[in-house]
């Protein structure tokens, strides 16, 4: 089953294991320790986050470790980037409304 990328980030628990295995591969256990929920719960969200390729799982002897998919990342920042752009622009707009409103002032 292929899940939705926005569904999945939508998630404020999933959000933050994005950013803790950003830093370096974790095992499930060691992601669970930064949560007050279930380590079953977890593994859900990790599942999730897994079926939407954001993580990715590498076996090291017994354990598994989880992190991010950097690539796939890159999609959703490339996706935001179109909405970025509209809202610097409307920014820009706002600061030359604010400087003129200032000129006529003076």
């Amino acid at each position: 089953m292929r899940r939705d990328i926005f569904q999945a980030i939508s998630d404020p628990t999933r959000r933050a294991i994005i950013v803790l295995i950003a830093l370096q591969a974790m095992t499930p256990n060691a992601i669970a320790e930064h949560f007050d929920t279930t380590r079953q719960a977890v593994s859900k969200h990790l599942r999730i986050l897994t079926e939407c390729e954001l993580v990715k799982q590498e076996h090291h002897g017994r354990e598994i470790y989880y992190s991010l998919e950097i690539d796939k990342m890159k999609e959703i920042d490339k996706w935001l980037e179109q909405f970025r752009k509209i809202w610097e622009t409307r920014f820009n707009q706002l600061d030359d409304l604010f400087l003129t409103i200032k000129k006529q002032k003076k």
